[in-house]
């Protein structure tokens, strides 16, 4: 089998071709079936990418079109958003990982749009699946939205990159501490993947300058303003979700 980047970006595995433009972002789709999944070593499903330079240096209103631009794409991947649990997915106590929990504390939460931060297994002593589950179990949503941080094979995609999924996540995928996933087929219901690359592997970075990455496959590595990224990441998710529950 082909080395892939260690990366959760399916673009960077993958490829894309004939991306489409939104004015402020650039959105392509890829989509595996059982066949392309084994390939890859990804989940079958669409996977659907959003390129923008708009969270580092955008203005409030290509911000706002951003986040419309995500809202629609979350659209065309669930059905029926009728009755939206999100899932904020991470260890609040890492700045890196804490996407999840900071987009939940911005949603406007109520009858069809209700939010869970599950925690991580070292805090709580229970598995992130687990809670999630009882949750989906109880509350019979229509749609679970799970949000989580990502890592990057590439630092130019730090921080520029939502990725999109109906093939569900991996909780704490990003920072190679993997979970039991979250998708259709564990809960029962449709389950969106929301992701943003915070971390890359220091190996890989070594690795593509030449150097020997021996020794260094398990050190990640995050912009030093790591916490601008994740609460601007997490306010553009989080819009996104109370344009479609509103």
């Amino acid at each position: 089998m082909k080395n892939f980047p260690r990366s959760d970006l399916a673009s960077e595995i993958i490829g894309v071709k004939k991306p489409r433009f939104d004015g402020v972002c650039k959105i392509s789709e890829i989509k595996l079936d059982a066949a392309g999944a084994l390939k890859y070593g990804k989940n079958e499903g669409k996977y659907v990418t959003v390129e923008t330079d708009v969270l580092l240096d955008g203005t409030a209103e290509e911000r706002y079109r951003l986040s419309r631009a995500i809202a629609n794409e979350i659209r065309r991947l669930a059905p029926d958003l009728s009755r939206v649990l999100v899932v904020g997915l991470g260890n609040p106590a890492m700045t890196a990982d804490a996407l999840g929990a900071e987009t939940c504390s911005r949603l406007e939460a109520g009858d069809g749009l209700m939010c869970i931060s599950p925690g991580v297994y070292g805090t709580t002593g229970v598995e992130s699946y687990d809670v999630v589950k009882g949750v989906t179990d109880q509350v019979r949503p229509t749609a679970v939205i799970a949000v989580d941080s990502l890592a990057a094979a590439a630092t130019v995609r730090v921080g520029r990159v939502f990725q999109l999924c109906d093939a569900g996540i991996t909780p704490g995928s990003g920072v190679s501490n993997h979970k039991k996933r979250l998708s259709k087929q564990t809960l029962g219901v449709d389950v969106i993947g929301i992701g943003v690359p915070l971390v890359v592997y220091a190996s890989t970075i070594i690795r593509d300058a030449g150097g020997d990455e021996e020794g260094f496959e398990s050190l990640i590595v995050t912009p030093k303003d790591v916490d601008v990224y994740v609460a601007d990441a997490a306010e553009t998710i989080a819009a996104a979700i109370n344009m479609l529950c509103a």
